[in-house]
Parts: C-alpha cells; structure tokens; sequence
C-alpha cells in the first residue's frame, strides 16, 4: 500500500514541481508585480485539501461505524506543524522574489540546490546516515549552483537590474536551504508523534502548515496593500482580466499538488526522497521553460543541468546499495534465527 501511495503522491508531486514555477513566471513575465501575492497561491489552495480528508473519513464511517475520530491531529502536533508553516511562508516569499526576477530555468536549477540542504537537515536532525555516495551528490549540486553564481548576469531578463538579479539569485538559494530544513523537520513530527502515522494525518499536518503559510501571507499581504491592487493588476495585466484570475486560480491548485504531493512522500519514504525526485525532474522543467518562454540554455545551464543529475544518480546509486546492504544483513539474521531454531528442534 505504501509503494502504491508512493507512486501517487510522486505524480501528483510532479504536476506542482513542473507547473508552479511556471504559472508564477508567468505571471511575472505578463505584468504581474504583487510578491506577497504569488507567495501567498503558494499555499493559498489549502482548503481543496478537506476533499481527500472528507472522502477518508466517510471511508473509515463505512468500515468503523458512527464512533469513528473525525480528525488524528493532536494539539503538540498542531502546534509543531504551524510553527513549520509559518517558516514557510516565509519561504514562500523568498521563492516568489526570486521568481519574479530570474528565468524559470535558473531557479529551478538553483532550487535542486535543495537535495544538499535536506541531506545535510536529515543527517542532523533525522538522522540519517549519508554515504559516499550522498555527500558526493551534494558537492556536485553545490559546484552547479557556483556554477551559474560566476555567469550571474549572463541571463538577466529585460527590464530587470543587476542589482536586483543578483538580489532574486540570494533569495532563491535561501528559498533552496530554507526548504531542505523544512522538509526534515515534517519527518521529525512523524518520529516523535507517539501516535500511528496514516494518511488522514498527513493530510491534516499538510493543511495546517499550508493554512499557517497562508496566514502569513495574508497578514503581509494586507499591510502591503496587495488586496487593494489585485482588481486594478488585473485591468492592466497583458493577457487580459480573466485570464488574470484564470493564472491565480491554476495555480493556487498547482502549488497545492506541489504541498500535498511532497509531505506525502516524506510519509511514504523520506524527505531526502522528496528532495531526489525535485532534482530529477529539473529536466522537465527546463524543457518546459525554453519552450513556453523562450529562454536561452546557455552552456554554464547545460553544465549545471549534468551536475544536478549526476548528483541525483550518485544518491540513487547510493541509496540502492544501502537497501541491498540493509536487505543482505536482514537476511542473514533470519538464516542465523533458522539455523538455531533447526538445531534446538533437533
């Protein structure tokens, strides 16, 4: 069931990790100037995720009866996963100031960044081990993103300072570090819950800290005047007013596949996988990027894109022969646990 659940929240973890950064872009890209604004789509879909928990609980009526626990969430894990949200919301913000001055297809190379920063937030505060083959891959991702530090300018769209270039290229790998030490810290609720970790309650931590980011948002957003400009952003946006909403409805939805897919394979793995497959997708993104927005893939891009994979081959390698190395001793046990067991019968 695991694997399965895996899987599932891998897609629909891909559908935010490909589409967010580019319905963001393109708002920025057609007029679109509110920050505050696009960080708070980021989470602002929060509510769409009462549908699956409405759709489990209804379930679990079916099979347990009347007296079945509306909702799993306990007032310590409350308060652990709104702290959470709170950070990110303000990562949230970085990402979207970043967004709004670099290319797709630098920032998502500086966000695979990401995978260095959780690995290191896993080992320290999960603790999980990291083989050569981890620490490798994190040196790798590091050098791609010095990498595109040297040519920082060499992309800058028009209109955009270097100053503020430079500024967006800060902001995006803070967005990157603050990410990786969200996600190790979600794993850390999972081991000092002291309760059975299901779906429902994934569900439950996901909607918090989304509903917390959100707040965070909305609070900035109200001190910036952001409400008051979304009617007349719109009347002046390039592709017309309803497209206008169209793009923030999308991706209030979008970002929200990105929220609910990732906790989910912290639930069903880890959060350095979380990480992996966010590194294995740049491709796709880049891709995507060039196609829809005619951004130029210099060769320090191409440089930077090998580095990341070979960063994420190296951990899939790694990861591999750990899982081997683990199943291997598991199996000795048991033929040792046999063979004495065969001998005291005898």
């Amino acid at each position: 069931m695991k694997r399965i659940l895996l899987v599932i929240n891998c897609l629909i973890f891909s559908i935010g990790v490909c589409g967010g950064p580019l319905l963001m872009r393109l708002y920025f890209v057609e007029g679109g100037s509110r920050i505050w604004l696009s960080s708070w789509l980021q989470t602002g879909g929060w509510p769409l995720t009462l549908i699956p928990l409405a759709i489990l609980y209804f379930y679990r009526r079916k099979i347990e009866g009347s007296d079945t626990k509306f909702y799993f969430i306990t007032p310590r894990i409350f308060i652990a996963s709104f702290l959470i949200g709170i950070v990110t919301g303000l990562d949230n913000f970085f990402y979207s100031w970043g967004g709004s001055k670099l290319p797709v297809s630098t920032s998502s190379l500086l966000i695979a960044a990401q995978l260095s920063f959780t690995a290191i937030g896993a080992f320290f505060i999960v603790k999980i081990k990291l083989t050569s083959y981890s620490i490798n891959g994190i040196v790798v991702l590091t050098v791609g993103a010095i990498l595109l530090g040297i040519r920082a300018n060499g992309d800058r769209p028009e209109g955009v300072t270097s100053k503020a270039y430079v500024i967006g290229f800060i902001m995006t790998l803070l967005a990157a570090a603050l990410y990786g030490l969200i996600m190790p810290c979600i794993e850390l609720i999972y081991l000092k819950a002291k309760q059975a970790i299901t779906a429902t309650l994934v569900l439950e931590i996901q909607m918090v800290m989304c509903f917390a980011a959100t707040a965070f948002c909305t609070v900035a957003m109200i001190a910036n005047k952001d409400f008051q400009a979304i009617s007349r952003e719109a009347k002046q946006y390039n592709l017309g007013e309803d497209r206008y909403y169209i793009i923030l409805i999308w991706s209030a939805i979008i970002w929200q596949c990105f929220f609910v897919g990732a906790i989910g394979i912290i639930y069903s793995s880890s959060s350095l996988m979380s990480g992996v497959l966010l590194a294995v997708l740049l491709p796709v993104t880049e891709i995507l990027a060039v196609i829809f927005f005619n951004e130029k893939f210099s060769g320090e891009k191409g440089l930077a894109l090998f580095l990341s994979l070979w960063g994420f081959v190296s951990y899939m390698y790694g990861d591999y022969k750990q899982a081997k190395k683990v199943e291997k001793k598991i199996n000795q046990e048991s033929e040792m646990i046999t063979t004495m067991y065969t001998n005291e019968s005898v």
